[in-house]
């Protein structure tokens, strides 16, 4: 089974659309660098690449998400203590969360979790075939 272990922002792309990673381990001992940081503030970074098994892409332009990566307050490690969620949906003017539920993603959900999240938004990622990192 595979466990969501980090979201990666990767911010706009030329058209506007919002790009995220949401990065997937068969282990939740893993560790990337800066994720003790406190506050985040984007210093860090996705996991070691000896613990990614599964990378999906999301790019939508209705969806955006706050991170812990970014964070003022908090760490990645506070994250993985279910402190705070890896990423949740921001508020703005068009959505009502009293109506919609608001799209949580949390450190060790596990990978079908996720993909249902997102489906019922009518929102699917784009996995890589395979995962192959070159040395």
């Amino acid at each position: 089974m595979n466990y969501l272990v980090y979201i990666n922002g990767l911010g706009p792309n030329y058209k506007g659309d919002n790009i995220y990673e949401f990065i997937f381990s068969d282990t939740l001992e893993v560790f990337g660098e800066n994720w003790e940081s406190k506050p985040a503030n984007g210093y860090p970074s996705p996991p070691d690449l000896e613990y990614i098994k599964k990378v999906g892409t999301l790019i939508n332009e209705k969806v955006e998400f706050d991170l812990v990566q970014d964070s003022d307050v908090f760490s990645v490690i506070d994250s993985m203590d279910g402190v705070i969620a890896l990423g949740w949906e921001k508020e703005d003017n068009e959505k009502d969360f009293s109506i919609i539920k608001r799209l949580v993603f949390h450190f060790g959900e596990n990978e079908n979790s996720v993909k249902d999240k997102l489906y019922e938004r009518d929102i699917v990622l784009q996995f890589e075939k395979e995962v192959v990192y070159e040395k």
